[in-house]
């Protein structure tokens, strides 16, 4: 296997900056499951539009979530499938490292 560039590296790091923000990992929760506008983003996180917003242009950026226009709205989704298997080992990792704390407690 070749080994990897800086430049791949920083892309990489760009990437995880974009996602490092709890409302924008939530925002690609919601956007694994259906197509959404700003304003159903917006109520489901929790935000006003213009901070929805600058999220979503910060993770459209990265190439995270792609957007379409129907009339005056922009309907924004996640453009790649891989997110779940990303999830899944977040959580795996919270989880090692909670019983972790557990096992070092007692």
């Amino acid at each position: 296997m070749k080994e990897k560039t800086r430049e791949q590296y920083e892309a990489r790091a760009k990437i995880a900056k974009a996602m490092a923000h709890p409302s924008r990992l939530q925002m690609l929760d919601l956007l694994q499951k259906q197509e959404m506008c700003v304003n159903d983003i917006s109520e489901k996180v929790g935000a006003d539009q213009s901070t929805v917003s600058k999220h979503l242009s910060i993770l459209k950026e990265v190439g995270l979530v792609g957007s379409r226009k129907e009339g005056t709205l922009s309907y924004y989704r996640v453009t790649c499938g891989c997110l779940d298997g990303f999830f899944s080992c977040m959580e795996t990792v919270l989880l090692n490292d909670l019983e972790g704390r557990k096992q070092s407690a007692k």
